[in-house]
């Protein structure tokens, strides 16, 4: 009881910290004045994403979007394999097209990119050619040739994520971590302004830590041999990233608050704060994370969508909601993927729970549109 107290005191601070963003929206119905609504279809890592935006015409500023739609694709699409390629494809074209027809959305309202993890991986791997395929493919498959399909630097990537996640009031003591499937990427703005973005970059992120482990596990499949792996795999380079990074970044001495995005900040909060489903952003702990971690390998059945709905006893909170939301999540990362995304996440998090002085943390879930926001923001300005 104490706990969950303290939880939701923690959310008045949380709502004023990130209270302009705005959890998806079930009934479609647009919310902002004088707004329109796009399309942003990515590539990443695992596969494909489409999130349907209502911006505001000032959304830039106020960081003001609602999310109308968000689905994806899961297509393994770092695997680089003739297969995964055509399943990449494919999504990418559906999307388009649902775009079009579901949504009524017009082409020029619609943005198509590719991730910088994606960039990262391929270049990584040598197949940044296969990278162009695709998006020369898909410009023949939807018959426009002058199409746009950018494919985002790392710094960009970072630097709209802030711009799309972090509102305006806390832009300058807020240090960011967006953790992808492909790679990891954040910062802050060191300078009281938004043109300087003291970059964090790691070739790290929940997929390829995972595949990284699979590959150092060879035929056994245990997740026994997949946690003594992850180990040494984020005790190796991995880890060197890390503490390099962040002590490059210089982010402990200049940032107040460590807010994490990505896939597996979405995960992690939604298992972890059931209650707080319709929380956009939940405070986290270090203690709380090493604990999850834990639960994941060591309990793994209790993070089933009847497990946690069943231990649900405030009748206030709409279990049928949050059971849709935990069996997504179920749906999105395995056990492997999951133990793979939170142990990387809690690597970072090491780095800055110091003796002196202890950062609030913070779990972002809706932050996998947030960069996609700013890039239409920053386009429709242009």
């Amino acid at each position: 009881m104490a706990n969950t107290f303290f939880k939701r005191l923690a959310l008045v601070l949380c709502t004023f910290l990130f209270g302009n963003l705005l959890f998806a929206q079930n009934n479609y119905k647009l919310k902002l004045k004088h707004s329109d609504v796009y399309a942003g279809i990515e590539v990443g890592s695992k596969g494909v994403k489409m999130s349907i935006l209502e911006i505001g015409k000032n959304a830039q500023k106020e960081s003001t979007f609602n999310i109308l739609s968000d689905t994806s694709s899961n297509t393994d699409f770092i695997s680089f394999t003739s297969p995964n390629f055509s399943a990449t494809l494919n999504s990418l074209y559906n999307f388009y097209n649902i775009a079009i027809s579901k949504y009524n959305i017009a082409p020029s309202k619609i943005y198509t990119v590719v991730s910088s993890g994606v960039k990262v991986q391929a270049e990584k791997s040598n197949n940044m050619a296969m990278v162009l395929k695709l998006a020369n493919d898909f410009k023949t498959k939807i018959k426009d040739p002058a199409r746009e399909v950018a494919v985002i630097d790392v710094t960009d990537e970072a630097r709209l994520s802030h711009l799309g996640i972090v509102p305006e009031e806390r832009r300058y003591s807020t240090f960011l971590i967006d953790i992808g499937s492909g790679n990891t990427k954040g910062g802050f703005f060191p300078n009281g302004d938004t043109k300087t973005l003291r970059l964090f970059e790691l070739s790290w992120g929940t997929k390829s830590v995972a595949n990284a482990t699979e590959k150092r596990s060879g035929d056994d499949k245990t997740m026994e041999a997949f946690n003594k792996n992850l180990y040494r795999v984020l005790s190796g380079d991995a880890q060197n990233e890390i503490v390099y990074a962040v002590n490059v970044s210089n982010a402990y001495n200049m940032s107040d608050y460590i807010a994490f995005s990505g896939g597996i900040a979405w995960s992690a909060a939604t298992l972890m704060f059931p209650e707080l489903i319709d929380n956009p952003v939940v405070p986290v702990t270090y203690d709380e994370m090493v604990k999850f971690k834990d639960r994941i390998l060591n309990n793994y059945s209790s993070l089933s969508d009847t497990y946690i709905t069943g231990k649900i006893t405030d009748k206030t909170l709409d279990k049928k909601h949050i059971g849709g939301e935990v069996s997504r999540v179920n749906k999105v990362f395995d056990q492997k993927s999951l133990l793979a995304g939170t142990s990387l996440l809690l690597n970072i998090m090491r780095q800055f729970e110091g003796v002196y002085e202890k950062k609030q943390f913070y779990l972002v879930k809706n932050g996998q549109v947030g960069w996609i926001s700013a890039y239409v923001n920053q386009h429709l300005s242009q």
